[in-house]
């Protein structure tokens, strides 16, 4: 195998898209998932971020290990399996939305109706 040599001044942008993109080609992340079929499984229930507060330095600590420990027993050839959207936080932002419509109760929201409520309550 050999290696090209690397430019003093690399534009990391740059390579960090080039990788995304040979990733995306290739589907790299989906080989990852096929190639443990039947594998000891690892779960990882991922929250939602929240939709309430000022983002801070410690959201993208937190997206780093929600990244990191999938990845880490992916590479120790287990069959990780993502569930993404595991909400603790829907009733504060369902609150919140309520308030800023005006609402008072569930009987507003299914007058609004449920979905452009449900529209609503994620742009918040």
């Amino acid at each position: 195998m050999s290696f090209r040599a690397i430019p003093a001044a690399v534009d990391l942008p740059a390579v960090e898209h080039s990788i995304l993109k040979f990733w995306r080609d290739n589907s790299i992340f989906e080989k990852t998932v096929a190639a443990r079929e039947g594998a000891p499984t690892w779960t990882f229930y991922e929250g939602p971020p929240t939709a309430n507060g000022m983002p801070g330095t410690h959201h993208i600590e937190a997206r780093v290990f929600k990244d990191l420990f999938p990845r880490f027993h992916t590479m120790k050839g287990k069959q990780v399996t993502r569930k993404a959207g595991w909400d603790c936080h829907g009733l504060p932002v369902e609150i919140a939305v309520e308030k800023e419509l005006g609402f008072s109760g569930k009987g507003d929201i299914e007058k609004y109706g449920i979905a452009p409520f449900n529209i609503w309550n994620r742009s918040l």
